[in-house]
This record gives C-alpha cells, sequence and structure tokens, in this order.
C-alpha cells in the first residue's frame, strides 16, 4: 500500500555518529518527523524518555509484543529495540515524511511490510576511526566497546542491502549527504504523483 509521506530508515553501527546526523537533519527539515522508538535499554547521559525513546520495562515490552503493537523488534547488544505500527502508519498516512533510527534487522523488516521505505546505512570511514569515536564517546566500558567492535563488522556487511550508503568521515559532507538523499526522494516520481495529485490529475497523468 502506498501513503502519502515517505518512510526514512537509518541504521549504522554503533559510534557512527547516526544519531547526530539525524539531529542536525530534523533541525534543518522542517517536513521530516522523528519516530520514537521503545528499548529496554536504560537511558545514557542526558537521555530523556519520550524523546530519544520510550525507556520500557522487558516485562511490558513483552506484552506489546505478544499485542502486536510492534511491525519490527530485534535484540541489540542485549538490549530490546521496537518500533511501533501505530505510530508509524498514522503519521505517513497524513502525509507527514518521518525518519526511524533502528538497527539492521529492523530495516530489513520494515522494507518487507513497507516496500517503499528509504533504507539508509551511514557507515565510518573505517573501523580504527569507529574504535576512536566508541573510546572518546566515554559512554562504555572496554568490554563493551570490543562487543560493539565484533557487532560493527557484522552490521557493515549488512549495507549492501540497502537503498543508498552514506560515509560519515566528515560530518558536514555527511550530513549533505543525507539531505540530498531525502530531498530525491521527494522527487520520485510516485512520490510526486502522491503529493502532488492535482498537478498530475491536471496534466491528465493519473
Amino acid at each position: 500500500m502506498e501513503y502519502p509521506g515517505n518512510l526514512f530508515v537509518v541504521s549504522a553501527p554503533s559510534g557512527t555518529g547516526k544519531s547526530s546526523l539525524v539531529k542536525a537533519l530534523l533541525e534543518l527539515d522542517s517536513h521530516l518527523q522523528v519516530s520514537v522508538s521503545h528499548t529496554t535499554r536504560s537511558p545514557r547521559g542526558q537521555e530523556q524518555h519520550g524523546r530519544e525513546y520510550w525507556f520500557t520495562a522487558m516485562e511490558e515490552f513483552q506484552s506489546m509484543i505478544a499485542r502486536g503493537d510492534f511491525f519490527e523488534y530485534a535484540e541489540v547488544h542485549g538490549n530490546f529495540y521496537g518500533t511501533s505500527r501505530q505510530a508509524i502508519e498514522e503519521r505517513i498516512k497524513g502525509g507527514e515524511d518521518v525518519v526511524l533510527e533502528i538497527d539492521w534487522q529492523g530495516a530489513l523488516q520494515i522494507k518487507k511490510i513497507f516496500p517503499t521505505a528509504i533504507l539508509i546505512f551511514i557507515l565510518p570511514p573505517s573501523y580504527e576511526e569507529l574504535l576512536q569515536r566508541l573510546n572518546r564517546r566515554g559512554e562504555d566500558s572496554a568490554d563493551v566497546i570490543e562487543v560493539r567492535m565484533q557487532n560493527a563488522r557484522i552490521e557493515v556487511a549488512q549495507a549492501q542491502h540497502f537503498d543508498f550508503v552514506v560515509i560519515n568521515a566528515l560530518f558536514e559532507t555527511a550530513l549533505f549527504d543525507l539531505k540530498a538523499i531525502v530531498h530525491a526522494q521527494r522527487l520520485k516520481y510516485a512520490a510526486q504523483r502522491r503529493n502532488k495529485s492535482t498537478v498530475f490529475q491536471a496534466l491528465n497523468l493519473v
């Protein structure tokens, strides 16, 4: 089913800069809305409930799975993450453009449900740089960082299944690339036909 809104799904290994890029994109694009995912992990740093994530107890998360509240969920680094089916469908049905920050497993699940979803993978310039960024972040122990680096090699291999790839070597360049993808998607024939239906009708294109 086609909806008037676009669904952008952004994935990346931990420490690649995905959240910073999406935050900057949202500040530049008032027509783009972020969908807040649920997670069983604890908040980090200045994260707030309902802003970065809906921080959810494991028991409640399992109940939501049983009720079918998620159209995708996955276990990442020992914690569960899920995306609310109702929240996404209501927004894109209403013509909003929505961006999701989720892991690659969830992204591929969403593509099966919403074939028109645009999958974007953020790559680090190298594994060495990724390790340095994780260390500079200062949020994880050495053991946790080692696990994240092991997982990163698995995650990076999934980039081939995504529609677009952005390399975050220089933040400003990566942000420009991300903006270009969003803008280009809005100019695709199908997207223009959905959102500019009166023009297409006037030109006998529908």
